[in-house]
């Protein structure tokens, strides 16, 4: 057999075998209307200007597919650019052929940076978020609120540097040496957390008790109180009343609020020091946390779908943007399941009845 046709058949063979395994990340496509965002992607670009010569812009949303893919796998700019070049699936997710042209880190940085600038992820999630409504997953059985830490890497500065950051200053020094102030994250903040310490940003969401679905979230330095930020992030159009949270939520004032604003409060009792919990409020907590505990399933999920809680970026707004797209892409991959689910019902309940 001479050569070619040998490598003719190889390369059948690849390819059937490679058929019989299912490209997950096809699964998105199928449910994910792309399309729909590009009004909102096209507002964050309304204001650049086009340059009259050189190559083509790439498509928007294609490059807001790639944003997808870099944070489902928590890649950098460089590793992202290298999967595509390598992996067949993001090609083919993205619905690029090996001929076809492919956004270099730089491009891929900085059409990431235009959407920071712009700070319009918060409405592609709240977009995304509606799709979910009307497709048949509203917000029901009550909400839980929570917040995760989400660490950066460390900064080592002198206590007098932290000071001055505490205060909202940049260090003196600082400003007259451009590179190092570009490295230096001054919108972090420390926070301890059953006596560990952690320098970084917090995640704070909602989600509702049935799906399991982001409904909204807002992102703050590690150092504000989880309790701070409940109006943000509540979720009015729930059809359950119910508001589960741990005993950090739980104050005077919270429980007053929530009463007047027609919410029930299924937050954690907390103790106090010489005064513990009763026999009865222990196991009402025991109760609650078996509702609650599933908003650590999205945490953790968020921690080993994505690579980690641990961020490539500097500054809060940078975070926002980091953060709102790991909401995103959590939101998508829960619909996913959800609807996979779904449709397996449907086929075993259609065997049921022809049985």
């Amino acid at each position: 057999m001479q050569e070619g046709q040998t490598n003719i058949l190889g390369f059948e063979k690849y390819e059937q075998k490679y058929g019989e395994f299912k490209n997950a990340l096809l699964s998105l496509n199928e449910i994910v209307s792309w399309e729909t965002f590009l009004p909102i992607l096209n507002k964050a670009f309304n204001k650049v200007k086009k340059a009259k010569s050189g190559r083509k812009p790439f498509d928007r949303v294609l490059m807001f597919k790639i944003l997808i893919l870099k944070t489902q796998y928590n890649l950098s700019d460089d590793q992202t650019e290298y999967q595509i070049y390598d992996r067949r699936s993001f090609r083919e997710f993205l619905g690029l052929t090996i001929e076809d042209r492919i956004p270099d880190a730089k491009t891929i940085w900085l059409y990431q940076e235009q959407l920071t600038k712009a700070g319009v992820v918060k409405e592609l999630f709240e977009h995304y978020e509606q799709h979910l409504s009307e497709s048949g997953y509203r917000a029901q059985k009550g909400q839980i609120i929570d917040a995760s830490i989400i660490p950066v890497p460390k900064q080592r500065n002198s206590r007098e540097e932290n000071a001055t950051i505490k205060e909202g200053k940049i260090p003196e020094a600082w400003e007259s040496q451009p590179h190092k102030l570009s490295q230096k994250d001054t919108d972090a903040r420390w926070t301890k957390k059953n006596g560990v310490s952690y320098y970084g940003y917090k995640n704070h969401i909602d989600i509702d008790v049935k799906h399991k679905l982001v409904r909204d979230y807002e992102v703050t330095d590690a150092s504000v109180h989880d309790s701070q930020v409940v109006d943000e992030i509540i979720d009015p159009n729930n059809t359950n009343a119910d508001v589960y949270a741990d005993s950090a939520y739980r104050s005077a004032e919270q429980e007053q609020k929530f009463a007047e604003d027609g919410y029930r409060s299924k937050v954690h009792h907390k103790g106090k020091r010489n005064k513990p919990l009763s026999e009865f409020k222990q196991k009402v907590n025991k109760g609650r946390s078996k509702i609650r505990a599933k908003v650590e399933h999205v945490f953790g999920n968020q921690m080993m779908m994505m690579g980690g809680k641990l961020m490539r970026c500097i500054g809060i707004t940078r975070a926002k943007t980091v953060i709102g797209l790991r909401n995103l892409v959590y939101n998508m991959n829960r619909f996913m399941f959800l609807n996979r689910q779904k449709n397996e019902l449907g086929i075993a309940q259609e065997i049921l009845v022809s049985v």
